[in-house]
C-alpha cells in the first residue's frame, strides 16, 4: 500500500499546526513521511505532550519527605509509607471516549490507570473515580452515565480490584462533555519497584498482552480536540478492553518484576507504540530498533502508521535483560498472554521503525517526547468578563424561603447531594477484603494487610467554586480532599490531579488554568502535599458551551493506628453533637442557590489555608486522644445535609438528632452556607470537657450544637423529620430518576 504524501496540508489534518509542521522537518533535515508524521501528530497531541500546560504544572510541589518518585518521573506517584513499603497512585481523564462510547470509554479508562500502577511493581488495591454529567432529566444523559457506571463496575469487578470511593456530580454544563477520572492505588515494596526505562544496548524488546488491532487509532488526537457533531464518526478512536486478559498480565508483570528479569516495562496507553518506546528510549538516553513484521497482529494488511499509533488495550513494552528473554516468555505464556521479542534497545538516540524490509521512521527519541523536543508553549492569557459581573450578585436580594422544610427537603433531594448508592452498589468495593470504609463515607479506607495501618483515600472537586473563583476553588478542592481524609483519621500525604478544561488557545480558559495552577500549587505547598502526577484534558467543551474548569484532586493518606478509623454517621444514642469552625454565611456557588434559585452567582466561599490547617490538626489530636465516635465535614447543601447524612448514612442503625443550629443574619443562610474549615463530631458525654480542652488550646472554634437518639432529624423549630422519610430521599432519589 503506497503512502500518501506528506504536504502542509496533511499535516494541519493531523491536528498540528504550520509552525510545528515546519519544526518536524526542521528537526529531521528533511519531510517527514507518513508513519512520522502520524508518529510526531500522537506524540505532540495536547494530550502525550502536555505541549499547553508543562510550563505551568513544572510549577506546582513535586518534592516531599515522603515522596519516591513525584510528578513525571514514572507511570505513577510513589509514596513511602514505611516498613519498605510504598503506594503508587494516579488519577486519568477518559472524557471525550466516554461521550462516544461511554461503556468502552469508562472501562478502558479504568485499564488504563491499572497498568500504569502494576507496571510499577505495585499491585493494585483500590480503585476511585470523579464523574461528572448533564442533568439527569435529559435522555442522553442517562444513557451516558448508565454506560460509564456500567463500564466502571465491569472493568474493575473482573479485574478484581475494589472501587472504594468516588464522586458524581449532575449539572448542565456537562451535558455534551461528560468527564470520567479514573484513580487507582497501589502498594509495592520499595525494593521491588520497577521503572519505565529502555537502556543496556542489545537488550530485548518485547511486546506483551493482548494483539495489536486498529482500535483507538489517533485516541491521543482525538482527545485533544473539542467534542462535535463529527465525534460520533471517531467511534473507532474508543478503544476495546478485556479486564481478564488485564488480570493475567498483572500477574505476569508482577511475576518477571519479582524474579529480576526485566529492565524497564511501560503501559502500551496514549499513542501506543510510538509513546512506549520514544518515552523509555529517552528516559535512559538510549534508543530502539523495533520490527513491526513482529508485532502480534488481529487485523489483516495493517500498515506501519496504524501499528505504531494504535490504542489496542491490555498491552505493554517490555525491556527484557539479555538472556532472560526466554525465562520473560515462558512466564507470559504460562499465564496464556503473547509475548514477542520485536526489537532490541541501541545506543541511540533514534526509534527506529522497520516493516516488511523498510524502514518507515527514523526519529530521535529526545525530538518526540514532553520535557525534550516537544513543543512548550505560554498561551495568551485574559480574566473572563463573567467573573467580575457574577460576583457583584446581592444575596440579599433572595426572597426567603416560606416553609424551611421543604426547602430543605428539596436541596437534599439534589442527585448532587443525594446518595450515589445506585452508583456503587455496581462496584464490588470489598473483593480482597481490605476495605474498611467504602463508598459514601468522608474518605475511603484501605487496609495494608499484615500491618496496624491503613491507607485513606479520596477525589475532589466542586466545579462551581472553580468557575467562579478558579485560584480559590482549587485551595478549596484541596483543602476539602485533605479534610476529608481527616475526618477518616488520616494524615494526608500527597496528591494526583486530573485537570479538567477547555480549549486553551482560548485566553479566558487559559487564564482560568493558570489561576487553578497557581491555588493548587499555594494549598499543596502549605499542607506539604507534593503534586506526584496526574492528567491534564483540555477540549471539554462543544460549541454550545464548555465544562466548568474541573480540576480533580486525587489525595491518599495514611492511619497509622486502625483504632483511629473514623467513620462519618452517629453511633450511639445520647453523644453530644459539635461543630468545629466557624460559618459565614457563603453561598456562592452553593446548591442551595442553584436547586432552590437556579442561579450561579456570587464568589466562592473563602479558604483560610492556615485556619483549615489548625481544623486539621484539632481534629487529628481529639481522634488520637479517643475522643471522636463520627466525624463528618460540612461541604454541599450546608450543615443540615451533613447533619442529616450523619444520620441516616449507616442504613443498618440509623440514629436520630435533636440540634440548635445558631443563625446569624438569615436561617437560609445559615442553613445551607458552604463555608469551608468545618466539621461534625459526635463524642460521648465524658470526652465534652477534653474536646474544648484541644480546641482552645489549637485555637479552633468550636460549639455544641444538640444530642444524639431517636428516629426523628429535628432542627431548632423549622424541621422536624422522620428519618424514614430522609432516608428514602436519600438513597432512592437517583434510582428513581433512572428506573422511569
Amino acid at each position: 500500500m503506497e503512502e500518501p504524501k506528506v504536504t502542509l496540508e496533511l499535516a494541519l489534518e493531523h491536528g498540528l499546526t504550520e509552525e510545528e509542521y515546519n519544526k518536524i522537518c526542521e528537526r529531521l533535515g528533511r519531510t517527514p513521511n507518513y508513519t512520522e508524521l502520524g508518529i510526531f501528530s500522537v506524540m505532540w497531541s495536547e494530550h502525550c505532550s502536555y505541549k499547553n500546560s508543562i510550563a505551568l504544572i513544572k510549577t506546582l510541589p513535586r518534592s516531599g519527605k515522603n515522596l519516591l518518585v513525584g510528578a513525571g518521573e514514572e507511570n505513577a506517584g510513589l509514596v513511602d509509607i514505611g516498613d519498605g513499603q510504598a503506594i503508587a497512585f494516579k488519577i486519568e481523564s477518559h472524557n471525550h471516549p466516554s461521550a462516544v462510547e461511554p461503556y468502552q470509554g469508562a472501562a478502558t479508562g479504568v485499564g488504563g490507570i491499572l497498568r500504569d500502577i502494576f507496571t510499577m511493581g505495585a499491585r493494585p488495591i483500590a480503585a476511585l473515580n470523579s464523574l461528572r454529567f448533564g442533568t439527569l432529566d435529559d435522555a442522553r444523559t442517562r444513557y451516558l452515565f448508565e454506560g460509564v457506571v456500567k463500564g466502571i463496575a465491569d472493568y474493575g469487578n473482573c479485574f478484581g480490584v475494589p472501587t472504594v470511593g468516588g464522586e458524581v456530580y449532575f449539572d448542565e454544563v456537562y451535558k455534551d462533555n461528560p468527564l470520567v477520572n479514573a484513580m487507582a492505588i497501589g502498594i509495592v515494596d520499595v525494593d521491588k519497584v520497577t521503572s519505565a526505562i529502555a537502556k543496556g544496548e542489545g537488550n530485548p524488546v518485547m511486546i506483551v498482552g493482548s494483539a495489536t488491532g486498529r482500535d483507538g487509532i489517533h485516541g491521543a488526537t482525538f482527545a485533544s480536540e473539542e467534542i462535535s457533531e463529527e465525534s460520533e464518526a471517531k467511534r473507532p478512536s474508543v478503544q476495546v478492553g478485556d479486564p481478564f486478559t488485564e488480570k493475567l498480565l498483572l500477574e505476569a508483570t508482577l511475576e518477571v518484576i519479582e524474579k529480576g528479569l526485566v529492565v524497564g516495562i511501560q503501559d502500551m496507553g496514549a499513542a501506543g507504540i510510538s509513546c512506549s518506546t520514544s518515552e523509555m528510549s529517552d528516559k535512559g538516553n538510549a534508543g530502539m530498533k523495533i520490527d513491526l513484521n513482529k508485532v502480534p497482529l488481529r487485523e489483516k494488511d495493517m500498515t506501519a502508521y496504524e501499528i505504531m499509533l494504535s490504542e489496542s488495550q491490555e498491552r505493554m513494552l517490555v525491556v527484557a535483560k539479555k538472556g532472560k528473554e526466554h525465562e520473560v516468555k515462558k512466564i507470559f505464556e504460562k499465564w496464556d498472554l503473547s509475548c514477542e521479542i520485536i526489537g532490541e534497545v541501541t545506543n541511540g538516540p533514534y526509534i527506529e521503525v522497520e516493516h516488511y524490509g523498510k524502514e518507515k521512521a527514523k526519529i530521535e527519541s529526545f525530538d518526540l517526547v514532553l520535557g525534550g523536543g516537544a513543543p512548550v508553549y505560554y498561551r495568551e492569557s485574559k480574566k473572563p468578563g463573567y467573573i467580575d459581573e457574577i460576583r457583584q450578585f446581592d444575596f440579599s436580594s433572595l426572597p426567603q424561603p416560606e416553609n424551611l422544610e421543604e426547602t430543605f427537603l428539596k436541596v437534599f433531594s439534589s442527585p448532587n447531594i443525594a446518595s450515589k448508592k445506585w452508583v456503587y452498589q455496581q462496584y464490588d468495593s470489598m473483593v480482597q477484603t481490605n476495605t474498611v470504609l467504602g463508598p459514601g463515607c468522608d474518605s475511603a479506607v484501605i487496609r495494608i494487610k499484615d500491618y496496624n495501618k491503613s491507607i485513606a483515600a479520596k477525589t475532589d472537586c466542586n466545579g462551581r467554586y472553580v468557575y467562579l473563583n478558579p485560584k480559590e476553588g482549587t485551595k478549596i478542592a484541596v483543602a476539602e480532599a485533605a479534610r476529608n481524609i481527616v475526618c477518616s483519621g488520616g494524615k494526608p500525604l500527597a496528591i494526583t490531579n486530573c485537570l479538567n478544561f477547555g480549549n486553551p488557545y482560548k485566553p479566558e480558559m487559559y487564564w482560568l488554568f493558570k489561576e487553578s495552577i497557581a491555588g493548587m500549587k499555594e494549598a499543596c505547598e502549605f499542607f506539604d502535599t507534593p503534586v506526584t502526577g496526574g492528567n491534564v484534558s483540555f477540549y471539554n467543551e462543544s460549541p454550545d458551551r464548555a465544562v466548568y474548569p474541573t480540576p480533580v484532586i486525587g489525595m491518599v493518606g495514611i492511619i497509622k493506628d486502625l483504632q483511629n478509623v473514623t467513620s462519618c454517621y452517629f453511633k450511639n444514642e445520647g453523644d453530644l453533637i459539635f461543630v468545629l469552625g466557624e460559618d459565614f454565611e457563603e453561598l456562592g456557588g452553593s446548591e442551595y442557590l442553584k436547586v432552590v434559585h437556579n442561579l450561579v452567582k456570587g464568589d466562592s466561599p473563602k479558604i483560610d489555608l492556615e485556619t483549615e490547617k489548625k481544623l486539621q490538626h484539632c481534629l487529628l489530636e481529639m481522634i488520637d486522644n479517643k475522643l471522636v465516635n463520627s466525624a463528618h465535614d460540612i461541604s454541599e447543601g450546608g450543615i443540615l445535609a451533613s447533619l442529616a447524612e450523619c444520620c441516616i448514612v449507616n442504613e443498618e442503625n440509623q440514629i436520630g438528632c435533636n440540634v440548635k443550629i445558631p443563625v446569624k443574619t438569615r436561617k437560609d443562610f445559615s442553613y445551607f452556607s458552604e463555608s469551608q474549615s468545618r466539621i461534625i463530631i459526635s463524642v460521648p458525654p465524658e470526652s465534652e470537657q477534653e474536646v474544648y480542652r484541644i480546641a482552645e488550646k489549637l485555637n479552633v472554634p468550636v460549639q455544641k450544637i444538640g444530642i444524639t437518639g431517636g428516629n426523628l432529624f429535628t432542627v431548632n423549630t423549622n424541621i422536624n423529620l422522620s428519618l424514614e422519610k430522609l432516608s428514602d430521599i436519600y438513597f432512592n432519589t437517583i434510582a428513581r430518576i433512572m428506573n422511569e
